[in-house]
């Protein structure tokens, strides 16, 4: 994980000042006053009985956390849809940098032409290793007023870009995240098959210490592609999430889990993989290989994430 040398949590929380506020306390009240009213709502008009399961476990997985959860299962082939607070906000963290992605693709789309070799160079890290100055150069050279076109195009509706330089605290929810997701893996207007492809790939080799979260109990049949999350404020602790696609044969199926109000990053990547392997359990109850769960890092090694100033 690319750091920001010199810059703690502390003093990231001090540079955002009004801003933080502002844009931290819409989210957290709104994920957290639906967190009790909502329940896990898994729908399949041909698998009616899997979705209810689905949903019980969900809940079950929930049960006793502390964290603050939204929830999304995409899979078309089944004809299955879960949702759990799908319009709460959460600040993004790194979850946002596959949409620096996306944007940057339609932009090349958009003037006929490749990516440049230092925007491939930016995209691999941004994407394969989380590299913040990567994601920043990127948000830059797009521009505010581009991305949020790419935004409109894409009709992620509910997402709002961080203020500035801070692409940390954009505001994301399940159902945009499930909405970009959907643009990777099939066609349309937005992106282009060899984009949606090279997307898919940068995802498919995110580092191993990186692989946490909604992989945790596919088969190891399938290709997984993974971009998180992780982010530590003084208000509502750590955001941790985890979004994902998986392909293989039998289709594919997206999994969204966005976490806040977590104590450590640890606490975090439990949450959300409890949660992910009650789903991916249930889509594949035969699997004979499943992806672990991970290991929490060491404390030492515990990767921050910070914001970059603009």
């Amino acid at each position: 994980m690319e750091r920001r040398r010199g810059l703690t949590v502390a003093v990231g929380a001090a540079l955002l000042g009004a801003a933080l506020t502002a844009f931290a306390a819409w989210p957290a009240g709104a994920a957290a006053g639906q967190a009790a009213a909502s329940p896990a709502l898994c729908s399949s008009s041909s698998h009616p009985a899997l979705a209810a399961r689905i949903g019980r476990d969900i809940q079950a997985a929930r049960r006793g956390r502390v964290s603050t959860v939204a929830v999304a299962v995409d899979d078309p082939g089944l004809g299955l849809e879960c949702w759990l607070n799908r319009f709460s906000g959460f600040d993004s963290a790194s979850v946002v940098k596959v949409t620096i992605l996306a944007a940057l693709l339609h932009n090349a789309e958009d003037q006929h032409r490749h990516l440049t070799a230092t925007e491939a160079a930016r995209a691999r890290s941004m994407i394969t290793r989380s590299g913040n100055d990567a994601a920043s150069a990127l948000w830059a050279e797009l521009g505010r007023r581009y991305l949020q076109h790419f935004l409109d195009v894409a009709a992620m509706r509910h997402t709002s870009l961080g203020p500035g330089g801070y692409w940390g605290l954009t505001q994301i929810t399940a159902n945009d995240q499930v909405v970009l997701l959907r643009l990777l893996l099939n066609g349309n207007a937005v992106l282009d098959p060899a984009s949606r492809s090279y997307a898919l790939k940068l995802m498919a080799e995110v580092i191993p210490a990186q692989r946490w979260g909604v992989p945790a109990g596919a088969p190891a049949s399938l290709t997984v592609h993974v971009k998180n999350g992780w982010l530590p404020l003084a208000t509502h602790g750590w955001r941790i999430h985890s979004t994902g696609c998986f392909t293989g044969h039998g289709g594919s199926y997206s999994i969204v889990v966005l976490t806040q109000d977590n104590p450590t990053m640890a606490y975090g990547i439990a949450t959300i993989e409890t949660i992910a392997q009650a789903i991916n359990h249930h889509l594949h109850p035969t699997a004979a290989s499943a992806v672990p769960p991970s290991r929490p890092l060491p404390s030492s090694e515990t990767p921050d994430e910070h914001i970059p100033a603009s």
